[in-house]
């Protein structure tokens, strides 16, 4: 049974997820990411290795993805503030299947059962991309909502010491 293989593997395949988000900074925010192991001196790289392992373990449990936002949320928010594209910010979530066939290989083609599982896995994992493509949309439009309504204040700002406009309230 596949729940049983995942759960077997389940730290190695995790180790695998995280390092592969953490590879995907610059290198030398990378190396950053992998030496630091505090979560005071390292709250990204916590994030990144908290967020992804019990994202995880709500995967084994077999949870529907919606619930998996408050998960989710803080990593994709921290990689919309860090400038990455959409692509690059949600890559992650595609490697999960990758890492699962590389670490199970061909335990999950064994028998009929395992196989139905991975299906139903792979499904739970896409609609995971599409709330994480989601999350990360609203991040990025809230950044420019933050950008756009600092912008508008700097502006008035300017205007009103140059005497051009007046505060009517």
């Amino acid at each position: 049974m596949l729940t049983n293989l995942l759960e077997q593997h389940k730290a190695t395949i995790v180790a695998k997820w995280i390092q592969i988000v953490k590879d995907s900074y610059s290198s030398e925010t990378a190396r950053f990411l992998k030496a630091q192991n505090d979560p005071f001196s390292n709250p990204v790289g916590n994030t990144i290795s908290t967020g992804l392992a019990a994202l995880f373990e709500l995967l084994l449990k077999g949870a529907e993805p919606d619930s998996a936002r408050s998960l989710l949320d803080p990593v994709l928010r921290i990689r919309a503030i860090q400038s990455f594209t959409p692509s690059q910010a949600t890559n992650f979530l595609f490697s999960l299947k990758t890492i699962i066939k590389e670490v199970l290989g061909n335990e999950i083609v064994k028998d009929k059962q395992s196989m139905d599982d991975w299906f139903i896995l792979e499904t739970k994992i896409d609609q995971l991309i599409r709330l994480g493509f989601d999350i990360y949309m609203e991040c990025i439009t809230k950044l420019y909502e933050i950008k756009a309504t600092e912008m508008k204040k700097r502006t008035f700002s300017a205007f009103e010491r140059a005497g051009l406009v007046k505060d009517n309230t």
